[in-house]
């Protein structure tokens, strides 16, 4: 196809004349193409399983979608904004995870402006902690508060800091860690819930408490020393709860029986004595009655304790005792 130059000015501009109208024939249709492209873009809109989307109207917000396709107000009239209401967000204090995994690598780099934080008793602790949270209130997030990821770090490493600063070292380092999660969890949460924030914190948990790194070897000295301290302690309470509570025992056991042998003893001569008084008034009335039954009573109770009786004449005993053992036991009786 081949190009001519027109001969005259007014050739050239009757021909681009023509060329002017022949595209004002497309342009409605174009036009039309590119509004109803722009009206299906700027209408619909589709909301992952994880987010809902916040809608506003000139500036103001209007409604809440859930997960799925929707429509709203084309040319802008309405906009978008996509909020993730069930992921949870981790920020890490005390140090940075560079690449997660089965071998987690973690930044070198020193965050001790974040982790060194001073304890109740006037000691330096370098504090590592997470803290995990969610977005409860997608309208407060965006509306009325101007930087969320910051603002729960900067509420965090302040309530970790008075939290810490009312306990003593040794609290932080072993006793006391749950308890300092739950409590800087719930007034971190109360903090953020005053500010309306929109905000849900899901967990807090210390990583490592440890002294700072000039001073750890000094610290583990003085740990180990309290340490076997304690050891020596317990062990001396264990030899203590064993001794002295069998001598207690003991010494009660005694007590016991000299009570028991005191009583017994009192009772006896007391049924001594009341017998003697029945026998006093039994002798009294009938004394060769009484006297009788007593020598027989004596001898019932003298007999059976002398075991084997010889019985001899007096004419026979010097042929006889010789031969008899009497040391074997037994009694003569002439």
């Amino acid at each position: 196809m081949s190009f001519k130059i027109p001969d005259t000015p007014e050739e050239l501009f009757r021909q681009g004349g023509q060329k002017i109208n022949d595209l004002n024939k497309f342009l409605p249709m174009f036009l039309m193409v590119f509004s109803l492209l722009f009206f299906a873009v700027t209408s619909f809109y589709s909301v992952d399983q994880d987010e809902v989307g916040v809608i506003r109207r000139f500036g103001k917000y209007v409604r809440t979608t859930e997960p799925g396709l929707h429509w709203k107000l084309p040319f802008n009239m309405e906009k978008l904004d996509k909020v993730k209401v069930k992921r949870i967000f981790k920020e890490e204090f005390g140090f940075r995870t560079i690449q997660p995994g089965v071998q987690t690598k973690y930044s070198t780099k020193s965050y001790d402006d974040e982790a060194l934080m001073l304890t109740g008793d006037l000691n330096v602790l370098d504090v590592s902690w997470i803290v995990q949270f969610r977005i409860k209130d997608p309208v407060q997030v965006l509306f009325d508060v101007r930087n969320p990821k910051e603002t729960v770090r900067d509420l965090s490493e302040a309530v970790m800091r008075q939290v810490i600063g009312d306990n003593s070292v040794t609290e932080a380092l072993t006793t006391r860690k749950n308890e300092i999660n739950f409590e800087v969890r719930e007034k971190l949460q109360q903090i953020l819930d005053g500010y309306g924030c929109g905000i849900q914190i899901y967990k807090v948990e210390l990583q490592e408490v440890l002294p700072p790194q000039p001073v750890q070897a000094s610290f583990n000295e003085v740990n180990e020393a309290e340490q076997e301290r304690e050891k020596v302690i317990n062990q001396s309470w264990e030899a203590y709860n064993k001794i002295v509570p069998k001598a207690q025992g003991e010494a009660e056991k005694t007590i016991k029986e000299a009570e028991g042998y005191a009583l017994a003893r009192t009772k006896k001569a007391e049924g001594d004595a009341d017998r003697f008084l029945e026998i006093w008034k039994a002798y009294k009335e009938a004394k060769d009655v009484t006297r009788r039954r007593l020598y027989l009573e004596t001898l019932e109770e003298i007999i059976p304790k002398i075991g084997k009786i010889y019985v001899f004449e007096p004419k026979t005993t010097n042929n006889v005792l010789p031969l008899l053992n009497l040391d074997e036991g037994g009694g003569i009786l002439k």
